[in-house]
């Protein structure tokens, strides 16, 4: 789990990079929560979602956005990270051109910033995004969703409102051409304490038969 730097809109981005021995292998980056409410790359979430990735054979990359950790700059109200997001995709696709498939994902605040990248960037195949804030950020902008993907929910979520969340999976749905898949994860919080590995298992069940 080699630690990488890339060069980002602020200065330097401190990441962490797990590399397929496979040259034809999938990509995916995973997005930490809020910077402002502790949230980091180490984050047990976004770090199970890393692991879940690399051992699935992706080359996987997670990061700090700016001003979290190493990673130089200040918190930029979701425009400066989706700039980092954006920046350390560059990053994995310029370490994998020949990969197979695009992935994104994201927990939280990340989740949030996962869907505005995929709106930019015609080359991800798939998402997946854990605690999506739907009641709490404005997800509009995803019209129309460009591709399908999975999100996970914890029931017993006080931060995220599982309603909020699975609504919306349901209005991408409606999509022409677009399925946004709904995992509910029973007796799980917004941390997932104690579920990680369900977690884990919901997300190779829906990866399994797509890469």
């Amino acid at each position: 789990m080699p630690e990488v730097i890339i060069p980002g809109p602020e200065g330097r981005i401190e990441a962490r990079y797990h590399h397929s021995n496979d040259k034809n292998a999938p990509i995916a980056i995973v997005l930490h929560p809020h910077p402002q409410h502790g949230g980091t790359m180490n984050n047990k979430v976004v770090y199970t979602m890393y692991q879940t990735f690399a051992n699935a054979g992706f080359s996987v990359l997670r990061f700090n956005f700016r001003g979290v950790g190493r990673s130089e700059g200040t918190y930029d109200k979701g425009e400066g990270e989706l700039s980092d997001a954006a920046t350390a995709l560059d990053w994995l696709q310029s370490h994998n051109p020949t990969a197979s498939n695009c992935w994104i994902s994201g927990f939280s605040f990340g989740a949030w910033i996962c869907m505005q990248l995929l709106m930019r960037r015609p080359e991800v195949n798939s998402f997946v995004a854990v605690s999506p804030p739907a009641n709490k950020y404005d997800f509009t902008f995803l019209a129309p969703c460009p591709v399908s993907g999975l999100m996970i929910q914890g029931d017993e979520d006080s931060i995220v409102e599982a309603e909020s969340v699975e609504n919306l999976a349901e209005k991408l749905s409606h999509q022409k051409n677009i399925k946004v898949d709904y995992t509910e994860i029973m007796g799980a919080d917004h941390f997932f304490k104690g579920k990680l590995d369900l977690l884990t298992e919901a997300t190779n069940e829906y990866l399994r038969p797509r890469v």
